[in-house]
């Protein structure tokens, strides 16, 4: 009689740490990330104003799960390369995830202008952008989807920084006749805090 007492004492701790914890293979609670952007920018313009679409990150064993754009209500973010040069950086995407090993970043190019004049004062990266006098130079983009393998945990209640290089002068060419086409050549510059190799 005592050993089976002391069984289901140890059976209900066990069922009681998981309903509230949750098990190692399923971590429960949340972390922030955070994905900003840079650029080495398109030499030949005054502005070039790239549009995104979507920022993702792929759990391990689970599905892609949508970053918030730093403007929470916006379903676009608009960035200037040519303001995120020498060093500079904005913010493309900031949220909570739930916690876990993440295997890679996923960004949607929706559109792209290339401009002769400079775009107004104001922050690199907003959810939208206007240029008055010029109507701008549309970029063709055949494939706006750009998957980026890097893996980084995320911590409950800590912070994970991811920064992203735009190389502007690889991603756009002229091709002829005024035509240019955007395939985005985007790289990780930096994981914040790093994360050791999964085994």
């Amino acid at each position: 009689m005592r050993r089976l007492s002391v069984f289901l004492v140890v059976f209900f701790v066990v069922l009681a740490s998981f309903a509230c914890g949750g098990s190692p293979s399923n971590p429960s609670g949340t972390g922030t990330l955070n994905v900003r952007l840079t650029d080495s920018p398109f030499s030949d313009a005054g502005a070039v104003l790239v549009t995104f679409r979507g920022v993702r990150a792929h759990r391990s064993e689970s599905d892609w799960a949508p970053v918030p754009f730093a403007d929470t209500t916006a379903v676009t973010r608009t960035c200037d390369l040519k303001k995120l040069e020498n060093g500079a950086v904005d913010i493309l995407g900031s949220g909570p995830l739930v916690t876990g090993h993440y295997t890679m970043i996923r960004l949607v190019v929706e559109s792209a202008k290339i401009y002769q004049a400079k775009s107004p004062a104001g922050p690199a990266c907003a959810s939208s952008i206007t240029i008055t006098g010029e109507e701008g130079i549309n970029v063709q983009i055949p494939s706006g989807e750009v998957k980026l393998n890097r893996g980084f945990t995320l911590e409950a209640d800590a912070t994970t920084t991811i920064e992203l290089d735009f190389d502007g002068d690889r991603s756009i060419r002229e091709t002829g006749n005024g035509v240019y086409v955007m395939n985005p050549v985007i790289a990780i510059l930096s994981v914040t805090p790093a994360t050791p190799p999964q085994p």
